[in-house]
């Protein structure tokens, strides 16, 4: 179980490696979404530092557990959490923080929304409904997010079509991306961190 003292040593242990004299904001972000949707690969690819990953060896005691689906080559999965750090620009520095997937580590997800500003749902269209447990923490918490469709070869249907799937309402950003891919993980953070700054200025300028 992942405890308040592993999630501070985890961001230790990422300032150990150098910053930029210029940072001067740091931000949590959680990824979540469905068993093996890529959560892990997004972070280790956009991590300026070596990702910390909780990832281990998937065994015969996880079959009829751990639904594998489409992910048949998929021989590990996360029991806590993955950590890495990225810095956007001269001033802002982003701690990603990979949810495990699987349902029977759900319990694990609000500890991991403390703190944390906005979030990245990972969705796998071929089955969209994985990503459901995740709109419905993140809507119940409060916490700001955006939406990408982490492409498997060539996208059945339009994001349009997701959006409408999802139920997703008109100002929650909905994104294509790529999680092996070091820039479209990097765009996906950008739209996040655009999407905060713009909910905090609608709320700054409300009356």
């Amino acid at each position: 179980m992942p405890s308040r003292s592993s999630e501070r040593a985890a961001v230790r242990a990422a300032a150990a490696a150098p910053l930029r004299a210029t940072a001067a904001e740091g931000l949590k972000i959680v990824v979540v979404g469905g068993f093996g949707v890529g959560k892990t690969t997004l972070v280790g690819s956009v991590s300026e530092i070596r990702p910390l990953s909780t990832e281990e060896t998937m065994t015969q005691a996880g079959v009829g557990v751990d639904e594998l689906k489409s992910s048949a080559a998929k021989t590990t999965t996360t029991v806590a959490f993955d950590f890495g750090r990225i810095t956007l620009d001269d001033e802002m520095v982003l701690y990603l923080f990979g949810a495990p997937g699987q349902e029977r580590f759900w319990f694990l997800w609000d500890r991991l929304f403390s703190g944390t500003l906005g979030a990245v749902v990972l969705v796998d269209t071929r089955h969209v409904a994985d990503c459901w447990y995740s709109l419905d923490r993140l809507e119940h918490h409060g916490l700001p997010f955006i939406v990408a469709r982490n492409n498997f070869g060539e996208p059945e249907h339009s994001l349009e079509q997701l959006r409408e799937a999802l139920s997703l309402p008109p100002g929650v950003p909905l994104i294509d991306c790529d999680a092996r891919e070091r820039d479209s993980g990097v765009e996906v953070l950008t739209a996040l961190v655009h999407h905060l700054h713009t909910l905090s200025y609608a709320r700054e300028t409300t009356p």
